[in-house]
């Protein structure tokens, strides 16, 4: 029978798994090194492998962990719900994810650029039967006259673009605006956007 893991070695994978979030969002998976996550986790090398046998094993850890923060939001859209409300609702929980978790972002928008060689049977499993699912929900509601007849799939992947933008070029959001919160401005303009798109 295995032994539950001990405090000390929680603390240890929690802080590999932090380390190695700032590690891969600054550097991508191929300019990583176990040294640079073991250094920023303040464990020495031999400690660090003792928990994850290799670096693809703390990136899978750590996009496995991701794509289950990433697809909440979605399962949050409620088919008896208002469908605009339910939408904007949808869209404003995106763009509070890419304020709360820039680094996330950019490690998730990384892997895609890779070609999701990690992830790729997550991408056409759960989150394609999620988007399915929910894609239905929309098209109801455009055939019952409750919102505008649109796309539903293209809605979905524009409301990921118009909030992780905010995470992903952050760096260039900031040096265009010349501010340090350019979520708040970013929240109005969503919801009068999605508003306008919805409207039958």
């Amino acid at each position: 029978m295995t032994k539950p893991p001990t405090r000390i070695q929680k603390r240890n994978r929690a802080a590999i798994l932090t380390a190695g979030l700032d590690v891969f969002s600054q550097f991508g998976f191929r300019g990583s090194t176990l040294d640079q996550i073991a250094a920023a986790a303040g464990l020495s090398k031999p400690n660090l492998l003792y928990y994850f046998p290799s670096k693809d094993a703390i990136y899978t850890a750590l996009l496995e962990r991701l794509l289950e923060t990433w697809l909440a939001p979605l399962h949050q859209m409620d088919k008896d719900g208002d469908p605009v409300a339910e939408i904007v609702g949808y869209a404003r929980r995106k763009l509070d994810m890419s304020r709360d978790y820039p680094r996330e972002s950019r490690l998730f928008a990384n892997e895609i650029v890779q070609g999701a060689p990690h992830i790729a049977n997550h991408l056409s499993g759960e989150l394609r039967v999620l988007v399915e699912e929910k894609a239905a929900i929309i098209k109801g509601w455009s055939k019952a006259g409750q919102i505008a007849d649109v796309d539903p799939h293209h809605l979905i992947f524009s409301i990921w673009a118009l909030t992780q933008h905010y995470a992903d070029f952050d760096v260039q959001v900031r040096a265009v605006l010349d501010t340090d919160d350019p979520f708040a401005g970013a929240g109005p303009f969503l919801d009068h956007v999605m508003r306008s798109i919805l409207r039958p």
